[in-house]
């Protein structure tokens, strides 16, 4: 419609968890950047963190705003906190997770108020597709995971081959794939196999999606094409790859300033790569929530030390590496504590590698950045991940990470020892022909990927697909 009728006014609602709240703001950003009107649901927290990034969208002409979303005094946050990035403890999780309903009412206040077209929300707020369907208007699911892992997840709840083997580290196949993909048992999240705090809410996603007008992914088409395709045919559900949504951050200070504020070292971190010789640093991080023990950052040293690999390595405030290791490692490695301008440093052509957790936002981020991958997965859909990126598209190795375990078990994950990690960093950094091939490989991901965003690429085409079909049903809405 254009100029010819109001702007498609879309609802952007994201849970306020760093993983999913930096994609849904960028896919906000994106559809804004397309002649959408984009207005962000966010807490004050939310607010106060990322109202800056919506103003200089505002300023560079996108037509977006914030609305503010309070929790009632019947939420009862554990702790009064409405940051779920600090929840640990898995009572105060479920307990979490069940005062998000209490944000209906104030939620459909905001429909009723302003009255967009279409609402685009966070898995975790499946109610809304019954607030959507009482004004009249479409809901779109937003899934912050790969496209692969969603279709782990139909197999298993559909086939449940989980269920055929009789021990926890057993391998089964994932049937109907189109890749030969094994799991264990132990690799699959409780809440798939047991009735845990977050099982109803669980079911609850799943009504809601199949209620819903269908899915908005954060990935791009030549990543993921089999999966897609699965997704559309094999499925049967409606879903639009409109990614990597990281890439609508163009301007250095926009990718700079993505997220919680980097901290003071963050500069010197990028000057001490330009020191550094191409393709030579491994990269190390873990995301904002995994935690490990003491006992496992030091096999995590030694192997790195052994090694003889540059590398950064990032760790949460509160973790330590054993006593001397800096000082050995003085002008080898780089150590961040707290948040890292984690897009900034993959791009550095001086770094040759990743090791990740596999978060869905990490891995899409190492790919776009040409990377192989060391996998190291500890929780939720995060060994569906690693195995896309091992087994799928072979552009990574994996360090034998078995058991997917809860945010607050870090003294009880199985011990990955200092010689398997150290040959994994060597099967990436070294010149074998295999690590060759694996550069080459992510290397020709990344471009695509680039390319997707790109006037006439796969994802820039999806999302145009998705907007002219939201235009036409806000229109028959109007003139019925």
């Amino acid at each position: 419609m254009g100029s010819e009728g109001p702007l498609l006014h879309i609802f952007f609602f994201p849970f306020a968890s760093q993983g999913h709240l930096l994609p849904m703001m960028d896919t906000a950003k994106l559809f804004a950047a397309h002649g959408v009107k984009a207005s962000l649901i966010l807490t004050p927290l939310g607010a106060s963190i990322h109202g800056k990034a919506i103003n200089r969208a505002q300023a560079s002409g996108y037509s977006m705003d914030l609305l503010l979303i309070q929790y009632p005094p019947e939420a009862d946050l554990p702790g009064g906190d409405e940051n779920p990035d600090k929840i640990n403890c898995p009572e105060s999780k479920g307990k979490f997770f069940r005062a998000l309903r209490t944000l209906e009412k104030p939620f459909q206040k905001l429909v009723e108020e302003h009255r967009p077209d279409v609402v685009v929300s966070d898995i975790f707020f499946p109610w809304t597709v019954d607030v959507a369907t009482k004004f009249g208007i479409p809901r779109l699911s937003f899934n912050g995971s790969s496209i692969f892992s969603l279709c782990v997840f139909d197999t298993l709840r559909r086939y449940s081959p989980h269920l055929k083997v009789e021990r926890e580290d057993e391998p089964f196949v994932l049937p109907g794939l189109p890749d030969h993909i094994e799991l264990t048992r132990a690799q699959i999240p409780a809440a798939l196999k047991t009735q845990t705090n977050v099982s109803d809410l669980w079911a609850n996603i799943r009504e809601g999606e199949a209620k819903s007008y269908g899915v908005v992914m954060n990935s791009f088409y030549e990543l993921e094409q089999n999966y897609v395709e699965h997704v559309r045919k094999k499925i049967g559900r409606k879903a639009w790859h409109v990614g990597p949504v990281s890439l609508c951050n163009r301007d250095t200070s926009e990718i700079a300033e993505r997220g919680t504020k980097a901290p003071i070292d963050a500069p010197d971190c990028l000057n001490w790569l330009d020191t550094q010789k191409s393709d030579s640093v491994l990269y190390i991080c873990f995301g904002s929530l995994c935690k490990f023990s003491p006992a496992q950052h030091r096999e995590t040293a030694m192997a790195l030390e052994s090694s003889d690999c540059s590398f950064i390595w990032v760790l949460k405030d509160e973790e330590k590496v054993p006593e001397g290791f800096e000082e050995r490692m003085k002008g080898k490695g780089f150590i961040i504590r707290g948040w890292a301008r984690q897009i900034q440093i993959l791009n550095h052509p001086a770094v040759g590698g990743f090791v990740t957790h596999c978060g869905w936002n990490s891995i899409l981020e190492g790919v776009t950045a040409g990377l192989p991958m060391i996998t190291w997965p500890v929780f939720a859909e995060q060994f569906f991940n690693e195995k896309l990126i091992t087994k799928a598209l072979k552009i990574g190795v994996g360090v034998g990470a078995g058991l997917c375990s809860s945010l607050d078990d870090a003294n009880n994950k199985p011990m990955i020892k200092r010689e398997v990690i150290e040959e994994a960093v060597r099967s990436v950094m070294s010149d074998t022909e295999e690590a060759k091939r694996m550069r080459a490989k992510a290397r020709e991901y990344g471009a695509m990927g680039k390319r997707a965003v790109e006037e006439g690429g796969s994802s820039y085409t999806d999302l145009h697909r998705l907007i002219d079909e939201l235009k036409m049903m806000s229109f028959q809405t109007r003139f019925r």
